[in-house]
């Protein structure tokens, strides 16, 4: 298990950026792969990126491929996921996740959750 504690999240106009942030705890993160998956109210948590555990390779749902970009310090314990370009349809509590598969686009995959941030786009 490790934990985890997401921070970043905002209002921003459409087109803007942000960068989301995922701070997670223990000596064994390097271990996981990372994911981020997003959620909105009375919809189910839907796969946004994932990162495998060294950080060479990574994955994303179609919607936000070529504006967001996932990558991870391990030094640091953190995994990020920029967010350029943003669309009100990105607004959602978004989660950082760890799985001990390589990676996953799956919720169940995922052992570990943090608490969410909110990400609100504004038109």
């Amino acid at each position: 298990q490790v934990q985890l504690v997401e921070s970043g999240g905002g209002l921003v106009q459409a087109g803007g950026s942000l960068r989301l942030s995922c701070a997670a705890s223990g000596r064994t993160f390097s271990s996981y792969g990372m994911g981020w998956f997003r959620q909105t109210p009375g919809k189910e948590r839907d796969f946004v990126a994932a990162i495998s555990w060294s950080g060479d390779s990574t994955y994303y749902t179609d919607s936000v491929k070529g504006r967001f970009t996932i990558t991870r310090d391990n030094a640091k314990n953190t995994v990020y996921l920029q967010m350029n370009s943003l669309k009100p349809e990105d607004t959602a509590v978004y989660y950082c996740a760890a799985t001990q598969r390589p990676w996953s686009r799956l919720v169940s995959m995922y052992n570990s959750w943090g608490q969410g941030t909110q990400v609100t786009v504004s038109s």
